[in-house]
């Protein structure tokens, strides 16, 4: 058997010497975690906004079984000061907020240059017609009403992540 040289190098020296690096600056992996990495795209970040913290670490828990990475804001002030750090890939929104209401909210990001492309979906207990109707005009992507299936809110959040991709 021919063995695959990498200048003055076997592959396996290669390898091994690339090994000690790594384990020298604390980049050890699991090689199923690097595998299981290597199959899925990077994990797409949700922002939850919700003023009550029960629903906010129920949303956030959900998503972070599926391997999302959640951030969470009770309201607009902490929703600017991560939009300021961090790029997202999805705004799940209450109506319901301190100060400033998601309606406003929604505005505001789907007014913004940088931000109109980002999903805004309302997650809500406001269940009128005319609620809904206010949510879409504000610009949102969708609409899920409180309480929810937890399936219903992953299949809305999936699809609204693969329209934006």
């Amino acid at each position: 058997m021919r063995k695959r040289k990498f200048g003055d190098q076997t592959f396996a020296k290669r390898v091994a010497e690339l090994n000690r690096k790594a384990m020298a600056n604390e980049q050890v992996v699991n090689l199923d975690a690097y595998r299981a990495a290597s199959r899925r795209p990077e994990a797409k970040t949700i922002l939850i906004v919700d003023d009550e913290p029960v629903m906010r670490n129920a949303i956030k828990r959900i998503f972070e079984k599926d391997n999302y990475r959640v951030l969470v804001a009770k309201d607009a002030m902490e929703l600017s000061k991560i939009i300021e750090d961090t790029k997202l890939d999805l705004v799940l929104l209450d109506i319901q907020l301190p100060w400033v209401d998601g309606y406003e909210l929604c505005a505001l990001l789907k007014s913004h240059p940088l931000l109109k492309n980002l999903p805004v979906a309302f997650v809500s207990g406001n269940k009128t017609e005319e609620d809904i109707r206010k949510g879409f005009e504000a610009g949102c992507d969708e609409y899920i009403t409180k309480p929810f299936e937890v399936e219903e809110i992953q299949k809305m959040v999936t699809q609204l992540l693969l329209k934006s991709s």
